[in-house]
């Protein structure tokens, strides 16, 4: 089959779970037989005015065509954040040139919802990958400005209201009020004083235009029930929604050796640092641990110069502990390798996760999980079976649960022993494929 791959960025530039899943996905439908090229944006601020430009050229053996153009300077930037009609012709053209047998759009951020409908008006069938809340969301995380999680709201313009928040002056001014310049700024007055009411009304126009996009598909995938519930919970009614787990490229790993022993309880945290993913209740929870001998040690890996201020913050907050090390980046291959120097991980996200690598990778080399009872975490990770969980962003629960691991020492055997066996990349790609068959065998029947 000729298949079209389309997600917001790509490896190397970009290195994210989806950007991954993008990529891996591609390689192994190649080495598959199949025909695959990717398109992507590998840039929204580029200096071109007025136009999208394509570069074409090859990562790790996938075809690749990545996009440059400036979002800002778009003619109307709020609606081209999800319905971008420069990317409608750049995906329209994408199609004429390969002739695909249909579009996998992953995410749908930046490739926007004129991914869908150039595919539907070039009579493609289209899988989507569901990762994220961005068809919900403008903030794609589902947590509101203030840093608190949200729940859909019903009316958009508190989406609009917590975007204008992003800005400092309208948050201080909300904060200040107790919270009524919010529901201020919702009024046509306010916002037409101060020449936000076309930004409103796009806000307003987005999720529906998002959610009409999403129900032409012919299958979205979600990787985790969570996700799946709460888009039907919505409104999503695609051609079908499936719950299909990613998979791992997890071969090489059952090869890694664990140290036979080890100095007090090495915990650890695998991720990005930034602020939704809640390092700084990991840290909070990390300083009141008791030691019964050795000192426990956190390990945090992570890149610390994507989000510099809240990197500051977390080594303000560990004060120059010595027990706590920030070790910086490392290679997708170390994977195995870093985690089999601790005794248990830890995803303290505030957010609603999907369905996270991290928590498969330490599965995969027999490492428990410690984390929130939240979203697709809590449904990876059964308490007291293969990990921990605890209350999301309260410190108190997650160190009285790290504290366990120390004062309880069958329990970290007792987890190892409760986690299964991890799905297969290989796996993936065939329940992919077959779903790929369906929907093209639909296609020529015309049903």
């Amino acid at each position: 089959m000729k298949i079209a791959i389309a997600v917001h960025h790509f490896p190397p530039t970009f290195t994210g779970g989806a950007e991954w899943r993008a990529h891996r996905t591609a390689r192994y439908l190649i080495e598959r037989g199949h025909d695959v090229r990717v398109i992507c944006v590998e840039s929204i601020t580029s200096d071109d005015i007025g136009q999208i430009r394509a570069e074409d050229g090859i990562f790790d053996g996938v075809p690749v065509r990545r996009l440059f153009f400036n979002l800002d300077r778009t003619p109307d930037p709020i609606r081209w954040r999800y319905c971008n009609p420069w990317m409608g012709q750049a995906v329209t053209d994408f199609i004429c040139e390969f002739q695909p047998h249909l579009l996998h759009l992953i995410s749908g951020y930046l490739m926007t919802s004129s991914a869908i409908t150039a595919a539907k008006a070039a009579a493609l069938p289209v899988v989507l990958t569901l990762t994220d809340f961005w068809f919900l969301c403008p903030r794609i995380n589902l947590i509101r400005s203030d840093g608190e999680l949200c729940e859909v709201p019903n009316d958009p313009l508190d989406c609009f209201v917590c975007l204008q928040e992003e800005k400092r002056r309208y948050r201080l001014l909300n904060r200040l009020s107790g919270g009524r310049f919010g529901a201020l700024l919702k009024q046509p007055v306010t916002s037409r004083t101060l020449g936000l009411t076309d930004a409103a009304q796009a806000i307003r126009e987005r999720r529906p235009i998002l959610l009409e996009a999403l129900n032409q598909v012919d299958v979205a995938i979600s990787p985790s029930r969570f996700l799946g519930d709460l888009f039907r919970a919505q409104g999503a009614r695609p051609g079908r929604l499936v719950t299909m787990r990613q998979g791992l490229d997890s071969g090489e790993w059952a090869a890694v050796d664990r140290p036979t022993s080890r100095p007090g309880l090495q915990v650890g945290y695998m991720g990005q640092i930034a602020p939704h993913k809640g390092i700084d209740v990991l840290v909070n929870a990390f300083r009141r641990l008791r030691s019964n001998g050795d000192a426990p040690e956190l390990t945090i890996y992570g890149d610390p110069e994507r989000f510099p201020q809240f990197t500051a913050q977390l080594q303000r907050q560990a004060a120059g502990d010595p027990h706590i090390r920030f070790a910086g980046v490392f290679t997708h291959r170390r994977v195995a390798q870093v985690l089999a120097s601790l005794d248990a991980i830890v995803v303290p996200s505030i957010w609603y996760e999907n369905s996270p690598n991290t928590i498969l990778e330490a599965f995969a080399t027999q490492t428990p999980v410690v984390t929130s009872d939240l979203g697709g975490m809590a449904e990876l990770v059964q308490h007291e079976e293969n990990g921990l969980l605890f209350r999301v962003g309260d410190p108190t629960d997650l160190g009285r649960q790290l504290q366990r691991l120390i004062d309880e020492p069958d329990l970290l055997p007792r987890l190892k022993k409760g986690i299964g066996p991890v799905k297969r990349v290989e796996h993936e790609i065939t329940e992919l494929i077959e779903i790929y068959q369906s929907i093209a065998t639909h296609q020529a029947l015309g049903t």
